[in-house]
C-alpha cells in the first residue's frame, strides 16, 4: 500500500467545564466530544525519506504545525529511512474550538502506523497522541465520548441526533489565551459559577462586543459554544427553524450545515 486517503472530521463539545490545574499546569476539564460530519481532506503518499506538506493553507506548509510534528515523533520511532508526501484541504476554521488541528494530528498518527508498516497498539498511538494535545487522543479513539483529565480519559457514549448550524465568526481564539483570560476572569471573581454550557462563554462574550449583540438578540436559539471559542452552534430538525437567524448571521461570518457522525473516519482506515 503506497497511498491512504483520509477525512478528517471536526468536532464540538456538548459541555465544557473547566476545573482545576493539574500538577504539570494544564485545567482538568469535564466535557462531551461530539463529531461532525465538516471534514479536512487529506492523502499521505509513501516516499523515499522525508516529511513533505502540501495545502490550501501555506501554515501547514513547515514543521511548525501538528501534522509535522506528528509524523516526525512516529518518523523517529523507525530504524530506517522512510518518508511521506502529505496533502491537505483545509476546511475546518483555525481557532475555532473545532479540532481541526488535533483531528489533522491524529489522522496523521493513524494513517503513518498503517502506511508505515509501524503495528503501534491503540495503546501506543494514544501515549503518542498525548504528546501533540490534549483532544489529539479523542480523535484517535474514534469514538464520541464523554472526557475527563485533560481531556484524554475517554468514556464512549451514544452520538446525538440532531442537525447543527454550526457559526464561525471569523475570529482566531488561541486556547491558550482563552484559558488564561479565564484564570485571570475567577481570580478576580472568587464567586464566578461554572457556566451551564461552557465555562468559556463569559470571557469570550467580554472580549468580542460583537458576539455579545449577537448572542444576547438570539437567546430564544439557545446557541452553545465549541471549545474556546470562536465557533458557536445551534441544533435544529428542520430548516424552517433556522431560517431567522440565517438572516441575522452577519455576512462575514461564516456558517455550515453538519449532521453527528456516530463514528471518525479514522475507524474505517484499511
Amino acid at each position: 500500500m503506497n497511498k491512504i486517503k483520509i477525512k478528517s472530521p471536526a468536532k464540538i463539545n456538548l459541555f465544557l467545564r473547566v476545573l482545576e490545574k493539574n500538577s504539570s499546569g494544564y485545567h482538568n476539564i469535564e466535557t462531551s466530544f461530539q463529531y461532525v460530519d465538516l471534514y479536512d481532506l487529506m492523502s499521505f503518499e509513501l516516499i523515499d525519506e522525508g516529511i513533505k506538506i502540501r495545502s490550501n493553507k501555506a501554515f501547514l506548509e513547515n514543521k511548525d504545525n501538528t501534522i509535522y510534528k506528528s509524523a516526525k515523533l512516529l518518523l523517529d520511532m523507525l530504524d530506517h529511512k522512510i518518508g511521506v508526501n502529505i496533502s491537505i484541504e483545509k476546511n475546518i476554521p483555525i481557532g475555532a474550538g473545532l479540532g481541526g488541528g488535533s483531528s489533522n494530528a491524529a489522522s496523521t498518527i493513524s494513517v503513518l502506523n498503517k502506511l508505515w508498516n509501524l503495528n503501534l497498539t491503540k495503546d501506543v498511538l494514544m501515549e503518542t497522541a498525548i504528546k501533540i494535545g490534549a483532544d489529539v487522543p479523542f480523535f484517535i479513539n474514534g469514538k464520541n465520548a464523554y472526557g475527563k483529565g485533560i481531556g484524554e480519559k475517554l468514556e464512549t457514549r451514544e452520538s446525538i441526533k440532531n442537525k447543527i448550524l454550526l457559526i464561525y465568526p471569523e475570529i482566531h481564539n488561541s486556547s491558550e489565551s482563552m484559558f488564561n483570560l479565564l484564570d485571570a476572569q475567577r481570580k478576580n471573581n472568587n464567586n464566578l459559577k461554572h457556566h451551564m454550557q461552557n465555562d468559556f462563554w463569559n470571557v469570550f462574550l467580554n472580549e468580542n462586543k460583537k458576539i455579545k449583540n449577537f448572542y444576547e438578540a438570539n437567546k430564544k436559539y439557545e446557541i452553545k459554544l465549541s471549545g474556546s471559542g470562536s465557533c458557536m452552534y445551534i441544533f435544529y430538525e428542520k430548516e424552517d427553524d433556522i431560517k431567522e437567524i440565517l438572516k441575522k448571521i452577519p455576512s462575514n461570518w461564516r456558517f455550515f450545515f453538519c449532521k453527528p457522525l456516530q463514528y471518525s473516519p479514522i475507524c474505517y482506515i484499511e
